[in-house]
């Protein structure tokens, strides 16, 4: 089994297909990992490792990947992960598909790198729109899973690690408005309608970005195909 250890953390990682690369992250909040894309309307292997080299990973602490955590611990980790696991494969310029709490995982790489990065997919991104206490549950379920793998982390650590991830009213919890408005890479984001994934947070990303498209309909059966082509379209425009 694939994994890319850095210091004290471990990430398993999987690829398939040749081409162009596409960095794959999953859903799942704090849990994303490969196998939800399993579950998904658009999976990402099945649907471009023909034509692409799809990337995708379990995040620290997720799936198969483990880390230390500490209260310090916050969005640039989870980014300089996905760096260097590029970096390890070699990989200078890619796309980057994100699904759920994938949507802040990519605009972290936007802003770290925007040369490196080609264009974006954003599937039902996550947002703050007076829905913290779902995000902060959500955290905390994770933390009951994990806590005993990490006796020595405090609860004050877990609360401040949980603030900083979700804590803030910035518009992806970790980037500002201005941040997207300033956004160099070409989006498309296909539409969340949850409170985990608000639509208002959809249309104001792609109200935002200066090259960005919205695909309203994707999850439902008769959008599905239409969904997947508008996107293979997009990847293939901007590869």
């Amino acid at each position: 089994m694939p994994f890319f250890e850095r210091g004290d953390i471990r990430i398993y990682y999987e690829t398939h297909g040749e081409g162009f690369p596409v960095l794959a992250l999953a859903a799942g909040g704090m849990r994303s990992a490969m196998p939800f894309w399993e579950n998904a309307p658009w999976n990402p292997r099945k649907q471009l490792a023909h034509r692409y080299q799809v990337i995708t990973m379990d995040q620290r602490n997720a799936g198969q990947s483990t880390a230390p955590i500490s209260g310090s611990d916050n969005w640039h980790d989870y980014r300089d992960d996905q760096l260097a696991l590029l970096d390890h494969l070699g990989v200078e310029r890619f796309h980057v598909a994100g699904m759920c709490i994938g949507g802040s995982f990519i605009m972290e790489l936007i802003e770290a790198a925007p040369e490196r990065v080609a264009s974006a997919v954003m599937l039902q991104p996550i947002g703050f729109e007076g829905n913290r206490q779902a995000y902060f549950d959500i955290f905390d379920s994770w933390t009951a899973e994990l806590k005993a793998l990490h006796p020595t982390v405090t609860d004050r650590d877990w609360t401040q690690f949980r603030q900083t991830m979700f804590g803030s009213e910035d518009l992806l919890f970790n980037l500002t408005e201005d941040h997207v408005a300033k956004c160099p890479v070409p989006l498309l984001v296909l539409m969340g309608k949850d409170i985990y994934h608000p639509e208002a947070i959809s249309r104001r990303i792609v109200e935002l970005a200066p090259q960005a498209a919205l695909v309203e309909h994707w999850k439902e059966p008769e959008h599905v195909a239409a969904a997947s082509a508008a996107v293979a379209d997009f990847l293939a425009k901007h590869s």
